[in-house]
């Protein structure tokens, strides 16, 4: 399979899991699901792979103490928390992850735009904070279908309306600073 297909493949693994999980529940063992799972989250996270690695880690080591089922229901879980160390060691130390997309369309981002950015790039940890959570809560306490629900749909949906409130927001301040 050529390499784009391959990525565009895991892309899409790694944003159906929950569903496959929902599916293969029952029919598939909870180990084998959460080794896919972890293998898919170090495969599909290559910008966080140190990260990746420990969190499938474990993940694995809760399928190893015999809690397979939570240790997969803990994928989106650990995904959240990836990024959010991502995001949140990015204000640290380096260019935050925003301002480092904005350049790519803007190079020579004026300085309200990186004050800008690096406020984004906030919001968005406290968004990997908020959903981490919940997809934990749901992961501990939620039966499978409503664990599907929020970390299939909800968590994708509260994502994109992330994206649109920032979107809409990043247009006033340009505005406003033209």
């Amino acid at each position: 399979m050529p390499y784009r297909m391959l990525k565009w493949a895991g892309m899409l693994a790694l944003l159906t899991w929950p569903f496959a999980v929902y599916g293969l529940h029952g029919r598939i063992a909870s180990g084998w699901l959460l080794l896919i799972g972890a293998g898919l989250l170090v495969w599909r996270l290559p910008q966080a792979r140190p990260l990746a690695f420990l969190a499938a880690a474990v993940l694995l080591l809760l399928g190893l103490l015999g809690k397979a089922e939570l240790g997969m229901r803990a994928y989106p879980v650990a995904v959240s928390l990836i990024l959010l160390a991502v995001f949140a060691g990015s204000l640290l130390r380096g260019m935050p992850v925003i301002e480092r997309l904005a350049r790519l369309q803007e190079p020579d981002l004026p300085p309200e735009g990186v004050r800008y950015t690096r406020k984004v790039t906030w919001a968005w940890c406290g968004f990997f904070i908020v959903n981490g959570s919940i997809a934990g809560w749901t992961a501990l306490y939620a039966d499978l279908a409503t664990w599907t629900l929020y970390n299939g749909c909800i968590s994708y949906l509260l994502m994109g309306l992330m994206f649109a409130v920032e979107w809409l927001c990043r247009r006033r301040v340009q505005r406003v600073h033209s």
